[in-house]
């Protein structure tokens, strides 16, 4: 071979090499970007997590008889904590994410039997800390839909980038499986629990 085509094929073979650690640190960049997407959203899960205790304990003084509705909303409290944990070690993956889904559609579902309950008692429409807890839970609720659909947009945009030919190639050779978007599964949880008294 001639020098020419030894430096013909080191080029080459250079602009492979280069063009391959683009497209996987792009695939890196776009993973990181969906990770930090999710973590946003369990700051704002978290959020709401630390106020439904104050919610329950600020409403028990008023629904007495309601312990079975109040102890529904810990115990999906409790089921969607563990399953934001499990996401949030894992974001993207399709399991955990199904398990968030689930678990924050039981929350959505017991939250709505209290506010529907509540509605009930009035005394309990007065109350300063109830109502201050209803505009700061609507308020986290507006949050955690503004950050799902960012982590939905960063999802998407690293699936993309991986399934797009050739870079779906390289995905596959270093392991950069799909990310699941965050779904909820039924629309009514799409909106933001009423908490209007």
């Amino acid at each position: 071979m001639t020098p020419v085509i030894l430096i013909a094929l080191a080029a080459f073979g250079l602009l492979i090499i280069l063009w391959m650690v683009s497209v996987y640190n792009g695939l890196v960049k776009l993973r990181q970007r969906y990770k930090n997407a999710y973590a946003q959203i369990d700051v704002q899960l978290k959020r709401r997590y630390d106020l439904i205790p104050n919610l329950v304990e600020t409403a028990k003084s008023f629904m007495k008889h309601e312990s079975e509705t109040l102890e529904a909303v810990i115990r999906a409290r409790s089921g969607a904590m563990a399953a934001n944990k499990e996401a949030l070690a894992n974001p993207g993956d399709q399991s955990a994410m199904s398990r968030v889904s689930a678990a924050e559609g039981a929350l959505h579902g017991a939250l709505h039997g209290f506010w529907g309950l509540s509605e009930s008692y009035p005394e309990l429409s007065s109350n300063q800390n109830m109502l201050a807890l209803q505009e700061e839970l609507t308020s986290t609720e507006n949050k955690i839909g503004f950050a799902r659909q960012s982590y939905n947009d960063s999802v998407t945009a690293y699936n993309t980038s991986r399934e797009t030919f050739p870079n779906n190639i390289l995905a596959g050779v270093f392991g950069f499986l799909p990310a699941a978007l965050f779904e909820l599964a039924d629309p009514l949880e799409r909106e933001a629990p009423k908490v209007k008294f």
